[in-house]
Protein backbone atom coordinates (compact mmCIF):
# COMPACT_ATOMS: atom_id res chain seq x y z
CA UNK A 1 0.00 0.00 0.00
CA UNK A 2 1.69 3.16 -1.22
CA UNK A 3 2.23 6.21 1.58
CA UNK A 4 -0.92 8.14 1.18
CA UNK A 5 -3.30 5.36 1.68
CA UNK A 6 -1.14 4.21 4.83
CA UNK A 7 -1.20 8.08 6.33
CA UNK A 8 -4.96 7.93 5.89
CA UNK A 9 -5.63 4.87 7.19
CA UNK A 10 -3.42 5.74 10.41
CA UNK A 11 -5.59 9.21 10.65
CA UNK A 12 -8.49 7.47 10.20
CA UNK A 13 -8.12 5.21 12.95
CA UNK A 14 -6.89 7.91 15.44
CA UNK A 15 -9.77 9.94 14.74
CA UNK A 16 -12.25 6.81 15.55
CA UNK A 17 -10.01 6.21 18.54
CA UNK A 18 -10.72 10.11 19.92
CA UNK A 19 -14.67 10.07 18.95
CA UNK A 20 -15.77 10.15 22.71
CA UNK A 21 -19.59 10.35 21.25
CA UNK A 22 -21.84 9.14 18.57
CA UNK A 23 -21.63 13.01 17.02
CA UNK A 24 -17.57 12.60 17.00
CA UNK A 25 -18.40 9.43 15.27
CA UNK A 26 -20.31 10.09 12.96
CA UNK A 27 -18.15 13.01 11.34
CA UNK A 28 -15.33 10.57 10.88
CA UNK A 29 -17.91 8.75 9.08
CA UNK A 30 -19.25 11.51 6.73
CA UNK A 31 -15.38 12.93 6.27
CA UNK A 32 -13.84 9.85 5.26
CA UNK A 33 -17.01 7.91 3.56
CA UNK A 34 -19.21 10.81 2.23
CA UNK A 35 -19.96 12.42 -1.01
CA UNK A 36 -17.19 14.55 -0.36
CA UNK A 37 -15.31 12.09 2.41
CA UNK A 38 -11.62 11.99 1.80
CA UNK A 39 -11.84 7.84 0.61
CA UNK A 40 -14.48 9.12 -1.75
CA UNK A 41 -11.70 11.36 -3.36
CA UNK A 42 -9.57 8.98 -4.00
CA UNK A 43 -11.98 6.92 -5.64
CA UNK A 44 -12.89 9.41 -7.99
CA UNK A 45 -10.05 10.07 -9.18
CA UNK A 46 -9.31 6.29 -10.68
CA UNK A 47 -10.67 7.24 -13.65
CA UNK A 48 -7.99 10.03 -14.62
CA UNK A 49 -5.29 7.36 -14.02
CA UNK A 50 -3.85 5.14 -17.26
CA UNK A 51 -5.17 1.65 -17.00
CA UNK A 52 -2.45 -0.51 -15.66
CA UNK A 53 -1.57 2.11 -12.63
CA UNK A 54 -5.80 2.74 -12.08
CA UNK A 55 -5.73 -1.66 -11.61
CA UNK A 56 -3.04 -1.56 -9.39
CA UNK A 57 -4.82 1.59 -7.54
CA UNK A 58 -7.86 0.72 -6.99
CA UNK A 59 -7.15 -2.57 -5.79
CA UNK A 60 -5.38 -0.70 -2.73
CA UNK A 61 -8.21 1.30 -2.19
CA UNK A 62 -10.84 -0.98 -2.51
CA UNK A 63 -9.14 -2.96 0.50
CA UNK A 64 -8.47 0.40 2.59
CA UNK A 65 -12.40 1.13 2.47
CA UNK A 66 -12.93 -1.98 3.30
CA UNK A 67 -10.54 -2.03 6.29
CA UNK A 68 -11.63 1.44 7.65
CA UNK A 69 -15.56 0.76 7.10
CA UNK A 70 -15.27 -2.23 9.68
CA UNK A 71 -13.52 0.08 11.85
CA UNK A 72 -16.03 2.63 11.36
CA UNK A 73 -18.93 0.39 12.19
CA UNK A 74 -17.13 -1.71 15.27
CA UNK A 75 -16.41 1.86 16.92
CA UNK A 76 -19.81 3.10 16.20
CA UNK A 77 -21.13 -0.31 17.65
CA UNK A 78 -19.21 0.43 20.88
CA UNK A 79 -20.13 4.08 21.08
CA UNK A 80 -23.88 2.58 21.14
CA UNK A 81 -23.27 -0.07 23.49
CA UNK A 82 -21.78 2.69 25.83
CA UNK A 83 -24.03 5.12 25.72
CA UNK A 84 -26.97 2.67 26.13
CA UNK A 85 -25.02 1.81 29.07
CA UNK A 86 -24.46 5.98 30.78
CA UNK A 87 -28.43 5.81 30.11
CA UNK A 88 -29.30 2.73 32.00
CA UNK A 89 -27.33 3.63 34.91
CA UNK A 90 -28.75 7.55 34.79
CA UNK A 91 -32.62 6.02 34.97
CA UNK A 92 -32.18 3.36 37.19
CA UNK A 93 -34.81 3.08 39.91
CA UNK A 94 -34.63 1.77 43.04
CA UNK A 95 -37.95 0.38 43.52
CA UNK A 96 -36.96 -1.19 47.04
CA UNK A 97 -36.83 2.99 48.38
CA UNK A 98 -39.80 4.01 50.05
CA UNK A 99 -42.37 6.36 48.68
CA UNK A 100 -42.48 9.82 49.29
CA UNK A 101 -43.04 11.29 52.32
CA UNK A 102 -46.36 13.31 50.94
CA UNK A 103 -47.96 12.80 47.74
CA UNK A 104 -47.55 16.13 45.70
CA UNK A 105 -51.10 15.70 44.48
CA UNK A 106 -54.55 13.59 45.08
CA UNK A 107 -57.63 12.51 42.69
CA UNK A 108 -61.04 14.10 43.98
CA UNK A 109 -63.41 11.92 45.51
CA UNK A 110 -65.83 13.23 42.32
CA UNK A 111 -63.23 11.83 40.01
CA UNK A 112 -62.49 8.56 42.30
CA UNK A 113 -66.77 7.65 42.59
CA UNK A 114 -66.95 8.48 38.62
CA UNK A 115 -63.56 6.19 38.01
CA UNK A 116 -65.23 3.26 40.27
CA UNK A 117 -68.63 3.67 38.87
CA UNK A 118 -67.43 3.37 35.36
CA UNK A 119 -64.71 0.31 36.44
CA UNK A 120 -67.93 -1.40 38.25
CA UNK A 121 -70.49 -1.11 35.07
CA UNK A 122 -67.89 -1.44 32.72
CA UNK A 123 -67.50 -5.10 34.37
CA UNK A 124 -71.39 -5.52 33.36
CA UNK A 125 -70.76 -4.64 29.69
CA UNK A 126 -71.61 -0.95 29.82
CA UNK A 127 -70.31 1.92 28.17
CA UNK A 128 -69.88 5.06 28.42
CA UNK A 129 -72.24 8.11 26.89
CA UNK A 130 -71.94 11.62 26.70
CA UNK A 131 -74.22 14.60 26.00
CA UNK A 132 -74.39 18.46 26.07
CA UNK A 133 -74.76 19.94 29.08
CA UNK A 134 -76.79 22.66 27.29
CA UNK A 135 -80.21 20.52 26.39
CA UNK A 136 -83.45 21.28 24.54
CA UNK A 137 -87.13 21.41 26.73
CA UNK A 138 -87.73 18.11 24.56
CA UNK A 139 -84.74 16.14 25.30
CA UNK A 140 -84.70 17.34 28.99
CA UNK A 141 -88.09 16.90 29.70
CA UNK A 142 -90.91 16.08 26.78
CA UNK A 143 -88.68 12.77 25.30
CA UNK A 144 -89.03 11.35 28.72
CA UNK A 145 -93.05 12.07 29.61
CA UNK A 146 -92.81 14.58 31.91
CA UNK A 147 -96.07 16.66 32.06
CA UNK A 148 -95.83 20.60 31.03
CA UNK A 149 -97.64 20.97 35.00
CA UNK A 150 -94.78 18.97 36.49
CA UNK A 151 -92.35 21.28 38.77
CA UNK A 152 -89.21 20.20 37.38
CA UNK A 153 -89.75 22.53 34.76
CA UNK A 154 -90.73 25.76 36.96
CA UNK A 155 -88.04 28.26 37.08
CA UNK A 156 -87.44 28.31 40.06
CA UNK A 157 -86.21 24.67 39.57
CA UNK A 158 -84.58 25.06 36.34
CA UNK A 159 -81.94 27.31 34.97
CA UNK A 160 -83.39 28.14 31.59
CA UNK A 161 -80.86 30.28 29.03
CA UNK A 162 -82.34 33.15 26.53
CA UNK A 163 -83.87 32.23 23.57
CA UNK A 164 -82.32 32.28 20.19
CA UNK A 165 -83.18 34.35 17.42
CA UNK A 166 -84.62 31.77 14.74
CA UNK A 167 -84.26 29.07 17.19
CA UNK A 168 -87.96 28.25 18.37
CA UNK A 169 -87.29 25.80 21.07
CA UNK A 170 -86.81 26.36 24.28
CA UNK A 171 -82.78 25.51 26.19
CA UNK A 172 -81.91 24.52 29.52
CA UNK A 173 -79.10 23.54 31.60
CA UNK A 174 -79.42 20.50 32.04
CA UNK A 175 -81.57 19.14 35.34
CA UNK A 176 -80.48 15.18 34.88
CA UNK A 177 -78.13 13.21 32.64
CA UNK A 178 -81.02 11.52 30.72
CA UNK A 179 -81.17 13.71 28.00
CA UNK A 180 -78.15 11.80 26.80
CA UNK A 181 -80.23 8.26 27.30
CA UNK A 182 -82.70 9.80 24.88
CA UNK A 183 -80.01 10.99 22.48
CA UNK A 184 -78.75 7.10 22.88
CA UNK A 185 -81.92 5.74 21.93
CA UNK A 186 -81.80 8.35 19.04
CA UNK A 187 -78.55 7.12 17.60
CA UNK A 188 -77.80 4.11 18.49
CA UNK A 189 -79.62 0.39 17.65
CA UNK A 190 -80.61 -1.81 20.40
CA UNK A 191 -79.06 -3.66 22.33
CA UNK A 192 -77.17 -1.43 24.45
CA UNK A 193 -75.82 -0.85 28.08
CA UNK A 194 -74.57 2.85 28.71
CA UNK A 195 -73.99 4.96 31.49
CA UNK A 196 -73.98 8.69 31.50
CA UNK A 197 -71.86 10.25 34.43
CA UNK A 198 -71.71 14.09 33.93
CA UNK A 199 -71.90 17.49 35.73
CA UNK A 200 -75.77 18.40 36.18
CA UNK A 201 -77.74 22.04 37.19
CA UNK A 202 -80.76 22.52 39.74
CA UNK A 203 -81.53 25.93 41.50
CA UNK A 204 -80.72 24.99 44.89
CA UNK A 205 -78.16 25.24 47.09
CA UNK A 206 -77.79 24.29 50.94
CA UNK A 207 -75.78 21.53 52.75
CA UNK A 208 -76.91 18.62 50.55
CA UNK A 209 -77.69 20.43 47.23
CA UNK A 210 -75.22 22.25 45.10
CA UNK A 211 -76.82 24.50 41.81
CA UNK A 212 -74.17 22.47 40.05
CA UNK A 213 -73.35 18.49 40.57
CA UNK A 214 -73.02 14.94 39.13
CA UNK A 215 -75.08 12.58 38.50
CA UNK A 216 -74.54 8.92 36.84
CA UNK A 217 -77.42 7.40 35.11
CA UNK A 218 -77.87 4.03 33.37
CA UNK A 219 -80.01 2.68 30.36
CA UNK A 220 -80.44 -0.81 28.99
CA UNK A 221 -82.10 -1.81 26.49
CA UNK A 222 -83.01 -5.10 24.85
CA UNK A 223 -85.41 -8.24 24.29
CA UNK A 224 -86.64 -9.85 27.41
CA UNK A 225 -85.52 -7.45 30.00
CA UNK A 226 -86.99 -7.30 33.37
CA UNK A 227 -87.69 -6.09 36.73
CA UNK A 228 -85.18 -8.89 37.87
CA UNK A 229 -82.11 -7.86 35.62
CA UNK A 230 -82.50 -4.18 37.25
CA UNK A 231 -82.58 -5.06 40.67
CA UNK A 232 -79.44 -7.75 40.32
CA UNK A 233 -77.48 -5.00 38.15
CA UNK A 234 -78.26 -2.67 41.20
CA UNK A 235 -77.82 -4.86 44.13
CA UNK A 236 -74.83 -5.97 42.43
CA UNK A 237 -73.75 -2.33 42.03
CA UNK A 238 -74.01 -1.38 45.55
CA UNK A 239 -72.24 -4.17 46.57
CA UNK A 240 -69.43 -3.37 45.29
CA UNK A 241 -68.98 0.39 45.16
CA UNK A 242 -69.41 0.44 49.45
CA UNK A 243 -67.27 -2.83 49.30
CA UNK A 244 -70.25 -4.67 51.37
CA UNK A 245 -70.67 -8.49 50.21
CA UNK A 246 -73.51 -8.69 52.19
CA UNK A 247 -75.32 -5.15 52.34
CA UNK A 248 -78.89 -4.99 52.31
CA UNK A 249 -80.85 -3.45 49.65
CA UNK A 250 -84.17 -2.51 49.51
CA UNK A 251 -86.41 -1.19 46.39
CA UNK A 252 -89.54 0.97 47.44
CA UNK A 253 -92.57 1.55 44.90
CA UNK A 254 -92.65 5.45 43.64
CA UNK A 255 -93.02 7.71 40.61
CA UNK A 256 -91.26 8.78 37.80
CA UNK A 257 -92.84 9.56 34.75
CA UNK A 258 -90.10 8.49 32.51
CA UNK A 259 -90.36 4.44 34.40
CA UNK A 260 -93.00 2.63 35.28
CA UNK A 261 -93.00 1.10 37.66
CA UNK A 262 -90.87 3.00 39.54
CA UNK A 263 -88.60 1.91 42.58
CA UNK A 264 -86.63 3.63 45.25
CA UNK A 265 -83.36 1.74 46.12
CA UNK A 266 -82.58 2.03 49.80
CA UNK A 267 -79.92 0.68 51.89
CA UNK A 268 -79.24 -0.38 55.47
CA UNK A 269 -77.19 1.88 57.18
CA UNK A 270 -77.70 2.95 61.06
CA UNK A 271 -79.07 6.60 61.73
CA UNK A 272 -76.53 6.36 65.04
CA UNK A 273 -73.60 6.02 63.91
CA UNK A 274 -73.55 6.41 60.09
CA UNK A 275 -72.36 3.04 59.29
CA UNK A 276 -73.43 1.74 56.29
CA UNK A 277 -74.41 -1.78 55.91
CA UNK A 278 -75.33 -1.87 59.86
CA UNK A 279 -78.03 -1.23 61.90
CA UNK A 280 -82.06 -1.47 61.31
CA UNK A 281 -82.61 1.96 59.28
CA UNK A 282 -82.53 2.02 55.83
CA UNK A 283 -81.81 5.25 53.27
CA UNK A 284 -82.79 6.06 49.98
CA UNK A 285 -78.89 6.23 47.16
CA UNK A 286 -80.85 6.08 44.15
CA UNK A 287 -83.87 5.94 41.67
CA UNK A 288 -84.91 3.60 39.03
CA UNK A 289 -87.26 1.26 36.94
CA UNK A 290 -88.60 -0.19 33.43
CA UNK A 291 -88.55 2.48 30.54
CA UNK A 292 -91.74 3.92 30.21
CA UNK A 293 -93.27 2.66 26.90
CA UNK A 294 -94.21 6.20 25.60
CA UNK A 295 -90.04 6.93 26.35
CA UNK A 296 -89.59 4.29 24.07
CA UNK A 297 -91.73 5.21 21.80
CA UNK A 298 -91.15 8.96 21.64
CA UNK A 299 -87.35 7.21 20.34
CA UNK A 300 -88.80 5.70 17.76
CA UNK A 301 -88.53 2.13 19.77
CA UNK A 302 -91.40 -0.56 19.45
CA UNK A 303 -92.39 -1.09 23.20
CA UNK A 304 -93.77 -4.07 22.40
CA UNK A 305 -90.90 -5.35 21.36
CA UNK A 306 -88.27 -3.84 23.72
CA UNK A 307 -87.78 -3.19 26.44
CA UNK A 308 -85.20 -1.42 29.07
CA UNK A 309 -84.71 -0.50 32.68
CA UNK A 310 -83.29 3.00 34.09
CA UNK A 311 -81.49 4.25 37.19
CA UNK A 312 -79.83 7.38 38.12
CA UNK A 313 -77.72 8.19 41.56
CA UNK A 314 -76.19 11.55 42.58
CA UNK A 315 -71.97 10.91 42.20
CA UNK A 316 -71.65 13.37 45.13
CA UNK A 317 -73.93 11.70 47.33
CA UNK A 318 -72.67 8.15 47.33
CA UNK A 319 -69.15 9.67 47.80
CA UNK A 320 -70.54 11.49 50.57
CA UNK A 321 -71.97 8.07 51.89
CA UNK A 322 -68.39 6.11 50.78
CA UNK A 323 -66.13 8.64 52.46
CA UNK A 324 -67.82 10.04 55.25
CA UNK A 325 -68.08 13.65 54.15
CA UNK A 326 -70.81 15.47 55.54
CA UNK A 327 -71.01 18.50 53.57
CA UNK A 328 -71.73 19.07 49.96
CA UNK A 329 -70.43 22.20 49.68
CA UNK A 330 -66.53 21.21 50.76
CA UNK A 331 -66.53 19.25 47.40
CA UNK A 332 -66.36 22.64 45.27
CA UNK A 333 -64.55 24.96 48.10
CA UNK A 334 -60.84 24.37 46.85
CA UNK A 335 -59.63 23.91 50.41
CA UNK A 336 -56.49 21.19 49.87
CA UNK A 337 -56.02 20.40 53.10
CA UNK A 338 -59.78 19.05 52.73
CA UNK A 339 -58.53 17.20 49.31
CA UNK A 340 -55.47 15.88 51.50
CA UNK A 341 -57.54 14.23 53.47
CA UNK A 342 -60.55 12.93 51.00
CA UNK A 343 -58.71 12.51 47.90
CA UNK A 344 -57.19 9.39 46.28
CA UNK A 345 -53.32 7.98 45.64
CA UNK A 346 -53.11 9.42 41.84
CA UNK A 347 -51.14 6.31 40.68
CA UNK A 348 -53.58 4.15 42.04
CA UNK A 349 -56.76 3.53 39.87
CA UNK A 350 -59.85 1.99 40.10
CA UNK A 351 -59.44 -1.44 39.46
CA UNK A 352 -62.22 -4.49 40.33
CA UNK A 353 -59.36 -6.73 41.06
CA UNK A 354 -57.69 -5.00 43.44
CA UNK A 355 -61.03 -3.73 45.17
CA UNK A 356 -62.24 0.09 44.31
Amino acid sequence: MSDDLEILRQDVLSELAGAADMRAWDAVRVGTLGKSGRLTALLKALGKMEPEERKVRGVALNRLRDDLTRAIESRGQALEAAALEARLVAERVDVTLPPPAQVQGAIHPISRAMEEMTAIFGAMGFSVAEGPDIETDWHNFSALNTPAHHPARTDHDTFYLPPVPGLDVARVLRTQTSGVQIRTMLSQKPPFRVICPGRTYRADHDATHSPMFHQCEGLVVGKGVTLGHLKGCLIEFLRVFFDKPDLPVRFRSSYFPFTEPSMEVDIGWSRRTGEIGGGEDWLEVLGSGMVHARVLANCGLDPREWQGFAFGMGIERLAMLKNGIPDLRSFYESDIRWLRHYGSDPLAPALLHEGV
